[in-house]
């Protein structure tokens, strides 16, 4: 099930961002210049909207395999720097106190 999963994070903390990711770094250029919406375009059709479990955003689990690209991580590591690296938290649009998806 894929309903209501394009909601914007909202946390107390999101202004940390600004103050921890610089203007200039790769990934929130990345984020700001690239509308990923295309993503949820081409998948609509293959997720029920109605019956199941919520999954994983597909737009989130395709900005897993950039950064798993990017920076030549396997999945436990490109998982496990999302935890503590406030720069892939702000790639993957989570909040600063977000959990990540198990590796």
């Amino acid at each position: 099930m894929i309903k209501g999963q394009d909601s914007i994070p909202l946390s107390p903390y999101m202004g940390l961002y600004d103050l921890v990711v610089p203007k200039d770094n790769m990934l929130r250029q990345m984020n700001e210049l690239v509308d990923f919406s295309f993503i949820m375009e081409e998948l609509q059709d293959k997720y029920c909207l109605t019956n199941g479990r919520n999954a994983i955003s597909p737009i989130r689990m395709f900005k897993y395999l950039l950064l798993k690209t990017i920076f030549d991580l396997s999945d436990v590591d490109v998982v496990e720097r999302s935890k503590y690296d406030m720069s892939f938290k702000y790639f993957l649009d989570l909040a600063p106190e977000a959990g990540v998806i198990d590796p």
